[in-house]
């Protein structure tokens, strides 16, 4: 299986495997135990917070571990509200987010909070004139995603916090995507709140972090012993706790070839926009992550097109992972201007470090046939041929 759906998730790589087969077999005690295996563990804890704040730009107190990107987000999201009836919030945030940003916001404005969504242009950006605009006496957060995980489109993040901060607004962005693939530190991005997953950086799933800036009222979403300082209580996942900082070490020594992974994307994109006829890149070329490529086919199914290379050995999606068994077209699609029918005929390939240039060769040697195959048998393609044979 050639695999290109990255953005989805990736395996755990075998360093992080090591590093964690301890915590569940020897190392096993609860870091809340005051006898030797609890302090082990606790040192576990500390440690990869420690390096984990290294890495973007925190002091390790600013660290709270959660169970991944969701949990992170909504406790972002809801923790800095108001839980004031008689107070209610102005949130902004982007058309684009992750269900995990946008359902959030859904849920708060059921509360009576008010949420805008502000727009994005043609290769999927935020406009950080959009979001000053947007601004309100009442506007407490501004939570904007630093890189999308549909299309790879990747904000102005730094100048929308720079506004946030001159406007004494929170700022939270949603770095799953992006830790890893581009710098990442959260005093130049200047933000309040950052969340990160592990499995998006070959670790394991069910961990992840939210960074949070000295100073900022937090509450907790889940109550009980205490834990993370009161913010997330819970036995802490030991194991995933290391995995997610062994993941973000090795993350950060790799760094470098993301560089070679972006030239392998470059080929891909160049050769299927080149090769296949009525086929548009959804985002830009330029401020986008180097391991995306996310294309519109018209006339055919995504779903149609993800089961053919899945036949054929190969691995992608068509839009986002937690929302691809829904029926809708992708949201990302629509606010970039795509209509229904094109939308649903997207194809997201997402690159990794075991992506290899044979395995770029293979894709864009297959992919042209099996468009055609299944525009053959599309009565969208098939009126567009008819219009075409219309005499003069």
């Amino acid at each position: 299986m050639i695999y290109l759906d990255h953005a989805a998730t990736t395996p755990v790589r075998p360093e992080v495997l090591e590093a964690m087969h301890p915590y569940f077999l020897e190392r096993f005690g609860n870091a809340s135990s005051l006898h030797a295996s609890g302090l082990e563990a606790r040192k576990a804890i500390e440690g990869a917070r420690e390096l984990i704040a290294r890495v973007i730009g925190a002091a390790p107190q600013e660290v709270v571990f959660t169970s991944g990107g969701t949990e992170s987000d909504n406790m972002a999201v809801r923790g800095v509200l108001h839980n004031n009836c008689d107070q209610h919030d102005h949130v902004i945030t982007s058309m684009i987010e992750h269900p995990a940003v946008l359902e959030t916001c859904q849920a708060i404005e059921k509360l009576g909070h008010e949420v805008t969504y502000v727009p994005v242009d043609g290769e999927g950006r935020v406009n950080p004139s959009d979001v000053e605009r947007a601004i309100k006496d009442n506007t407490r957060l501004i939570s904007i995603m630093h890189a999308n995980n549909e299309i790879g489109s990747i904000q102005p993040i730094a100048e929308i916090g720079a506004i946030a901060a001159a406007h004494n607004v929170y700022m939270h962005t949603d770095a799953v995507q992006s830790v890893g693939k581009i710098p990442v530190n959260v005093n130049d991005l200047n933000v309040n709140m950052l969340s990160l997953s592990a499995h998006k950086i070959y670790g394991p799933k069910g961990i992840g972090c939210l960074y949070v800036r000295k100073g900022t009222p937090l509450r907790p979403l889940v109550f009980g012993g205490g834990h993370e300082r009161g913010l997330r209580s819970g036995t802490e996942n030991v194991p995933g706790i290391v995995g997610l900082s062994k993941a973000t070490q090795c993350a950060m020594a790799d760094f470098s070839d993301n560089t070679r992974i972006q030239s392998l994307r470059d080929i891909l994109i160049d050769t299927v926009l080149h090769e296949i006829a009525d086929t548009r890149l959804n985002g830009g070329r330029e401020h986008r992550l180097p391991n995306n490529a996310n294309f519109s086919f018209s006339y055919i199914e995504g779903e149609s097109l993800v089961l053919r290379l899945n036949a054929k050995g190969v691995a992608a999606s068509t839009g986002s992972a937690c929302s691809s068994k829904k029926l809708e077209p992708s949201h990302v699609l629509l606010a970039i201007g795509l209509d229904p029918v094109d939308a649903h005929g997207s194809l997201r390939l997402t690159l990794g470090r075991g992506t290899t240039h044979a395995d770029i060769e293979y894709v864009c040697e297959i992919l042209p046939s099996i468009v055609d195959e299944l525009r053959q048998m599309s009565p969208l393609y098939a009126c567009k041929e008819d219009v075409y044979r219309q005499p003069e």
